[in-house]
């Protein structure tokens, strides 16, 4: 089964989604549609780029991912096709690729080079027939022109030492849990046994769960989340309203000797 997703800052109010998947199934009716979200705030690559990163590789190999996240860019952006961890993403080279991995692209290509159009919908007039061709097997070589490079961004740091990791808060999801970029295997190296100390805003914790439940009600819980990444919340309540804590807010661990 061809799988086309979608990621899109077009929200669910207007018609920008349907006609997105209507353009979609005109071209090829056999393709399987899945929505990522269409909640990114406008323009949020940051956001995109994270969600996009947490989920595409959930999805089988070959499945062809459109992102309509800032379409339009910034003047001189093009739009692009390229291959990925075998996975296909089709969008605007604004940056938000070269977030979602650390690996080198397979093959990169330019759209709308090939009997270009002008459009203010390229979600629709551009990308969605790049992502049918895609799914229906069309080489992404037959797409449009080569390119050597996307435009990549560098993401935020973890500073790690042997006496203390350093991150910061990369997403706050829709419960206020407090998501960081402090991974699980940087910790199990570091801590190696030693006690430690996670502290953030002006508190202090001396333990990390392995359940959200294992806090009371109300209570703060700390645990390494399915992303394998350090996560922050309050049982049953809303971590970034009560701890005062926000996208880009810093958390540490910090080890005894």
């Amino acid at each position: 089964m061809a799988i086309v997703t979608l990621l899109t800052d077009s929200g669910e109010s207007d018609h920008y989604v349907a006609a997105i998947k209507a353009r979609i199934i005109t071209i090829n009716p056999g393709i399987r549609v899945e929505d990522i979200s269409h909640k990114i705030k406008p323009s949020d690559i940051g956001h995109a780029a994270f969600v996009l990163r947490a989920v595409f590789r959930d999805f089988p190999k070959g499945t062809v991912h459109l992102v309509g996240v800032d379409s339009t860019g910034n003047r001189g952006d093009a739009f692009i096709a390229l291959q990925l961890e075998d996975h296909f993403f089709v969008g605007c080279d604004n940056g938000l690729f070269g977030l979602i991995s650390d690996r080198s692209h397979q093959q990169l290509v330019e759209l709308n080079t090939i009997n270009a159009i002008s459009t203010t919908f390229p979600e629709r007039d551009v990308f969605a027939p790049a992502a049918v061709k895609l799914a229906s097997g069309v080489s992404i070589t037959n797409l449009g022109k080569p390119m050597p490079n996307f435009r990549k961004m560098i993401d935020r740091q973890v500073k790690a030492t042997k006496k203390q990791i350093t991150g910061t808060v990369i997403r706050v999801d829709g419960m206020g849990n407090l998501i960081t970029n402090i991974p699980k295997d940087a910790f199990d190296i570091l801590s190696n046994g030693k006690q430690y100390t996670v502290q953030f805003g002006g508190e202090k914790f001396r333990r990390i769960h392995t359940q959200y439940n294992q806090a009371e009600q109300g209570e703060c819980f700390i645990v390494f989340n399915s992303l394998g990444l350090l996560e922050v919340g309050i049982y049953k309540g809303n971590a970034a309203e009560l701890l005062g804590l926000d996208y880009d807010s810093t958390v540490s661990i910090l080890f005894e000797e």
